[in-house]
């Protein structure tokens, strides 16, 4: 069910664009119980919503910096979800440089997007059984206001299962850096083969929060439970 829709995007705000070689669209999956906060306050990162809620001390860290087997509620009612997909046992075997507890704080001080369909397809099979948000973002507006604060990565970055891929602070890729040099500036830093620069994103992350996200919004679609998304 399609909650909201905008046709104030212009024609060529969603064409392809031969300079960011990115798609038009990026995707975010949100829990319904969010969706109020989302409009008031933006799209939050985890290190964010905690700030909005206040919590500090053991609580705080326990769930920013330690693995997150189950969702947790704030005292606000906002839900953060689980990080099933990488424990830290798993994390060990594929982190460069890096501590889980520093790389679970890392992941939890952005807002991440797809930008692929099937990727985001494959995360609501996960949550299937939840009623959830997808939201749809015109990427050049997006990119227009908040450049500076973004980051690609070629790899999953939440999941550290199955053959999981080194990764470190530095899989993280500035968006300007990414324009000029692919992936390699990743590569020089985990001392891993050269990525072609065909290699596609498989995330976009803005630092800490957007505030604005609904300045960039194209559709939004609650998905019932067990609900899955269309292709």
């Amino acid at each position: 069910m399609t909650i909201f829709n905008s046709s104030r995007i212009a024609p060529e705000a969603l064409s392809f664009s031969r300079t960011m070689s990115l798609p038009r669209t990026l995707y975010h999956l949100a829990q319904v119980e969010n969706w109020p906060s989302i409009e008031r306050n933006g799209l939050l990162s985890t290190h964010a919503l905690l700030d909005l809620a206040g919590l500090s001390g053991i609580e705080r860290k326990r769930i920013e910096c330690q693995h997150r087997a189950e969702r947790v509620v704030l005292p606000d009612e906002i839900v953060i979800s689980d990080q099933k997909p990488m424990p830290p046992t798993a994390l060990r075997r594929c982190l460069y440089n890096t501590t889980p507890e520093q790389w679970y704080a890392l992941l939890n001080s952005k807002v991440f997007f797809w930008l692929d369909r099937e990727r985001l397809s494959r995360l609501r099979r996960v949550y299937r059984t939840l009623p959830q948000i997808v939201m749809s973002i015109d990427t050049e507006r997006l990119l227009a206001r908040h450049a500076e604060r973004i980051t690609l990565t070629p790899i999953n970055t939440g999941n550290a299962r199955r053959q999981p891929a080194l990764r470190g602070p530095q899989t993280f890729v500035p968006y300007t850096v990414w324009v000029e040099s692919g992936w390699a500036s990743e590569t020089e830093a985990l001392h891993t083969r050269q990525r072609p620069r065909s290699h596609k994103p498989a995330e976009l992350t803005v630092a800490y929060a957007v505030p604005d996200i609904m300045d960039f919004v194209v559709d939004v679609q609650r998905l019932e439970p067990q609900e899955l998304l269309d292709l």
